[in-house]
């Protein structure tokens, strides 16, 4: 039976356990008492947050990565500025990055979430206004829910990954886990 382990990464984490890049060592996955012989099915930028799910299996490894097994992952995004529904139309139809056209994304506006407080926090700039989306994709490019924020005008401030497929980020704080 394949070791399933759900773990909500905090912000400035690497999604590695080790790195060895750096001269000056950054916080990863080796911090948080993680089951050895498990690894990141996907990866979540360091300055991003939440859901990543980890596993021994490497066949289930890559069908959570891979885009064409279209795993949905969704995210709860703030972005800098309000879109109307118009404005987030381009992602429900997909748009073109560098990378090509991406495919369409499920969009909504949500009401700001009950979640816990970043650290550092979001900047506020008190005559900008900020907007939290829910934003689901079946792909996984580079950086790739921050660059369709910005290529339609409203840039992330912050971005935490809520579900992979069925699992959920439900009743974690950051920094826990558990094995699923």
């Amino acid at each position: 039976m394949p070791r399933v382990i759900l773990f909500n990464k905090p912000m400035g984490v690497l999604t590695q356990f080790t790195d060895t890049k750096n001269p000056t060592p950054r916080p990863t996955l080796s911090g948080f008492g993680l089951p050895p012989g498990v690894y990141a099915a996907g990866r979540l930028d360091r300055d991003s947050e939440g859901l990543l799910v980890l596993t021994d299996d490497g066949r289930l490894q890559a069908r959570i990565a891979s885009p064409k097994a279209r795993t949905e992952k969704t995210y709860l995004v703030q972005v800098e500025g309000d879109p109307s529904e118009d404005d987030l139309e381009p992602l429900r139809k997909g748009l073109v990055l560098k990378d090509g056209k991406t495919r369409p994304a499920k969009v909504r506006r949500i009401d700001t979430p009950g979640i816990w407080d970043r650290d550092p926090p979001v900047r506020v700039r008190k005559t900008i206004p900020d907007r939290w989306l829910e934003i689901t994709i079946t792909e996984g490019r580079n950086r790739q829910v921050r660059r369709m924020t910005a290529a339609i005008g409203f840039p992330t401030l912050r971005l935490i990954r809520w579900r992979v497929g069925d699992w959920t980020l439900d009743g974690l704080a950051p920094g826990d886990w558990r094995e699923v």
